[in-house]
């Protein structure tokens, strides 16, 4: 049998996936590892996708998606981020990660570098990596309230730097990164002619912050403009296994997003896109019940972290907690969330999982049932 490709043979074991698969085996074992949205579809939505189906409207849609989804796209931005974006800048893909997939086939040559947040989401690198391109982790730090530091990602440019990715609020760690922080990496990123491509996966979800998108910041003429926006209804709507989310390109690109649409998948789904719309266009009655339940569960999960003297990054968006317990893990926390696992029946996602800056931490995902959070939250060992 032949090999497969090298790049395909070194792709790491998602520690993510590894603990949780390992917690689905687990009789009774509560599953804090995974951000999963817990609550029910709302019913508009489903009876979109369903009335897509029953019309029979199951042809290819354009490669962008259908008008009507790209201009609810665009006008969701418009009024939250006060960005002039047309429906034309708007590519309909097939979830988030396809979606950084695709831009980053289009950004990076093999050899190029992609400077990316270490914790940051596992993908990154790994997409990346897929391209034959070099991820370049840029640090951030607990004693910065894992803030991303302009002068630490400056030193890391070399001339093979091509793309600078940001992720705000943060998966893992729940942190905002602040509009005045947000405007000094667009204009690092113009100074050393970067590509930036924003994760904004959790930008409906923020605490007593506002979220403020690079994309504020940069030119909007064709040619100097160079950030890609990346949005998804998975955990905005909870719509994770319809797949679908939007790419906001930069001006003066629509036509090569096209042919690079086609070529990788074409086009999404049409009952997605369907569903989709009814979610943006219609209530908004589950995003406000969604941002409060996670908030309330990372109070109640805050206060038992702090009753057991466990330092914690205390979350302004997104649906974790990041905790520090490498008072018990003893310099290895993926083996130690398996033996945690195992002792106490509760996953939590390694710290590890995210960079190397993640040892001795975990990511607890608020985004369940408070009782089963606030139960395996309390079987954690105090700092003593």
């Amino acid at each position: 049998m032949p090999e497969l490709a090298q790049h395909v043979r070194d792709v790491p074991v998602n520690q993510i996936r590894e603990i949780t698969e390992a917690a689905w085996s687990t009789p009774g074992a509560i599953v804090l590892s995974i951000g999963e949205p817990g609550f029910p579809l709302s019913r508009h939505v489903l009876d979109a996708g369903i009335a897509c189906l029953d019309r029979d409207e199951t042809n290819y849609t354009p490669n962008a998606g259908i008008p009507a989804l790209r201009e609810a796209f665009a006008a969701r931005f418009r009024a939250q981020q006060h960005v002039e974006v047309g429906a034309e800048r708007v590519y309909v893909v097939d979830g988030a990660q396809q979606g950084l997939h695709f831009v980053m086939s289009m950004l990076l040559s093999p050899g190029d570098e992609i400077l990316i947040p270490n914790p940051g989401y596992p993908t990154f690198a790994m997409t990346s990596r897929l391209l034959h391109a070099s991820p370049v982790e840029y640090p951030l730090y607990p004693h910065n309230d894992f803030q991303p530091h302009i002068e630490d990602i400056e030193a890391l440019i070399t001339p093979r730097t091509k793309v600078l990715m940001l992720n705000s609020p943060s998966n893992p760690l729940g942190a905002v990164i602040s509009e005045e922080a947000t405007r000094r990496l667009v204009d690092l990123a113009v100074e050393h002619d970067l590509w930036i491509i924003s994760d904004e996966c959790y930008e409906a979800f923020t605490f007593d912050v506002s979220h403020v998108s690079p994309a504020r910041f940069d030119s909007d003429v064709p040619g100097k403009a160079r950030v890609f926006t990346s949005l998804t209804l998975s955990k905005t709507y909870g719509l994770t296994g319809l797949r679908i989310g939007a790419l906001i390109c930069p001006p003066g690109l629509e036509k090569t997003m096209n042919n690079v649409m086609e070529s990788i998948v074409s086009c999404v789904a049409s009952p997605s896109q369907y569903a989709a719309l009814a979610a943006l266009t219609g209530p908004q009655d589950y995003v406000k019940s969604a941002r409060e339940h996670y908030r309330v569960n990372r109070d109640a999960a805050s206060t038992i972290l702090a009753e057991k003297g466990i330092p914690y990054l205390g979350a302004q968006g997104a649906f974790y907690l990041w905790a520090d317990v490498s008072h018990a893990s003893e310099g290895d926390v993926r083996a130690w969330t398996r033996r945690f696992l195992a002792a106490s029946k509760v996953a939590f996602a390694p710290g590890t999982a995210f960079g190397s800056i993640g040892e001795g931490w975990i990511r607890i995902a608020l985004c369940g049932a408070k009782e089963e959070l606030l139960d395996g939250v309390s079987r954690l060992p105090a700092r003593v």
